[in-house]
Parts: C-alpha cells; structure tokens; sequence
C-alpha cells in the first residue's frame, strides 16, 4: 500500500481502536444489587454517625447505580460486623467501617478475627478524643480534674464505649500517666456516653468530638484537652469556644496520645476492580460540601490513604495496639 494512502487511513484506524476500548471502560464494576453497608458498634456513634453521612451522600447524589442501607451489627464489641465481613468472601456488595476495634476486639476476646481477613479500601479520616466533663463542674483544666480524682481515691467514673477498647485503653493510659484510678464504665455508643455524662451518671469520658458537639453546643459539656500531637484547626464557635481553642493533653501535663481510624474495608476475595470502585466512590464522598461539613463539625483530622499506603498504616496500628493492650491488661487469655 502506498505511504500516502496508509497516511489517510490512520485517522480511520486510531477512531476504530478508540471505539473498540471504549466498552472496556463502560464494563468496569458497579454494583448491581443494594450494597449493605456495616457498622460494628451501635447506634449514634462517630461511625454509625459518619456510615449514615455517607449513605445520605451516596442516595442525595446519585453516585451510585444501586442502593445502600446501614445496618449496625455491634454484638460482641463488633465481632458480629467483622465475623459477617470475613465470612462473605467475594461479595462486593457488602463493605464495614471499621474503627480501631478491628484491631482491640479479637485481642480482648479471642475471636478469630483479623484486619487481614478483609480487603483494605481507603482510611476516610482519624478520629480525636477529647476529655470531657459536665460543663457544671469547676474542672477547668486536666490537672484540676485529675487531682479532684486522686483526692476521690479512685471513686470517679469514666464512661466510655464498650470494654477494653478504644476509650478503656484511653483510660489505661490516663492512669499510668498520673497514678490516679477511675471506675470505667461501658456503654454501647458514644451517643450514649454523652448523655450519661450529661446525667451525672459518669464523671468524664473521653468521647469522639461528633459524640458531644451536640451537648458541648448546648452548654451541658466542657471539653478538658485533646489527645493529639497538635490542636484541632477549626475555629467555628461552639459554646463561646472552637475546637482549636482546646488545648492538647500535652500542653495540659497529660502526655497521651490516641487518635483512631475510621475507614472502608471490603470482604476477602473481592477483585482490584470492585476494590478501586469503593475508592473512586469515598473520594467522591470526600469532594461534597456535606462531607466538609460534617469533618469541620466533628473536627476530624482529614488524613486520606488508600493502597499500600492505606495497608502499611493498618499494619503499623495492628502492632500498636497489641503493644498497648498488652500493657494494659487487656488480651484475652
């Protein structure tokens, strides 16, 4: 064929090959059936809280060809939700916000349960601890508060969610730094922990900020510190105050630091292309103005991961967590 005919052709031939990868990208994976998405804690917490966001999100916007429904299955300080999560492999129609009880509750219970029995899509945000007390108690600062307990002898209640998680290994912590020793109750959803120490029923708690913005907005809480390396950046006001008026432990003499992971995980089995869908889908979450709200209002950290990154920080936190457990009394024998 001569060069100048073969020349015309080209235009012809790119559009063909155009045409035939097209459909390629058309077939990628989408849900096809309602996905359920699981919660492993109840009611009102920081990820009933933020998987209920997402799925008002997902429905509001249209960013997903199926449906979506939250269903929390909390039994066994989350065990429920992640032994589904493990036992559903290949189904990519069903995806867990996991919290740092994916790595607390198998050591404190024994179940045999492993963050790597499940696929890893994207960490969403981390979440802060705050001390809390009821804003009609005189504790203006930790150290106030904590010699108020030493004096109680051990008396004080610190309420929190479930048992030998996250708020209990807080607690742990808090102990060992200042030698003083609180009565820690569980309760099952940070939702709860609020209202109780609205009620008195407790004496502190170290509550998720989405947890008590809603009574800290309402005078009813006071928050102490922060347990991060630095101050929360928001500067909204809340209750004459904003989360970045609230000092860090450190700065408070407490040094004790805890921030926890919200994240997506997927079931074992699933394919690189289901997984990357589930990405594409929370990163799409993360550019609504709803989204930005609601981690301006709960004063989130807004770190994202996903890959290996996302795979080698859950592993790192794995470790950690075992570390503090151990020394804190907590795993199962």
């Amino acid at each position: 064929m001569p060069l100048s005919k073969l020349t015309r052709l080209l235009p012809a031939l790119a559009a063909t090959v155009l045409l035939c990868q097209a459909p390629l990208a058309w077939a990628a994976w989408a849900p096809t059936k309602t996905v359920e998405f699981i919660v492993p804690a109840g009611t009102g917490g920081g990820a009933d809280q933020m998987a209920r966001l997402i799925q008002g999100i997902v429905t509001k916007n249209k960013l997903m060809p199926s449906s979506m429904v939250v269903v929390n299955k909390g039994g066994g300080a989350g065990a429920e939700g992640f032994l589904d999560m493990k036992n559903s492999k290949g189904d990519a129609h069903k995806i867990v916000i996991t919290l740092s009880n994916m790595f607390t509750t198998p050591l404190a219970t024994g179940v045999p349960f492993s963050w790597k029995d499940m696929t890893p899509v994207a960490m969403l945000a981390l979440d802060e601890f705050v001390l809390w007390v009821n804003a009609e108690t005189p504790y203006k600062t930790p150290q106030e508060y904590f010699a108020a307990a030493k004096a109680a002898g051990g008396k004080l209640k610190m309420g929190g969610t479930g048992s030998k998680q996250e708020d209990q290994i807080i607690t742990a912590l808090i102990e060992k730094a200042t030698g003083v020793k609180f009565i820690y109750v569980p309760y099952k959803g940070g939702g709860e922990v609020a209202v109780q120490l609205v009620g008195k029923h407790v004496d502190s708690t170290v509550n998720n900020p989405i947890e008590a913005v809603a009574q800290w907005r309402g005078s009813k809480l006071r928050p102490l510190c922060v347990f991060d390396a630095k101050r929360m950046p928001y500067r909204e006001k809340i209750a004459d105050k904003s989360w970045g008026d609230i000092p860090t432990c450190k700065e408070g003499g407490l040094d004790v630091e805890y921030l926890m992971l919200r994240g997506i995980f997927m079931a074992p089995g699933v394919t690189a292309d289901q997984t990357a869908y589930y990405v594409d889908l929370m990163q799409k979450v993360r550019a609504t103005p709803e989204w930005k709200k609601f981690m301006e209002e709960g004063a989130f950290n807004q770190t994202f991961m996903s890959g290996t990154e996302y795979v080698r920080w859950v592993a790192n936190e794995d470790v950690r967590h075992r570390l503090l457990m151990q020394e804190a009394g907590f795993i199962a024998k």
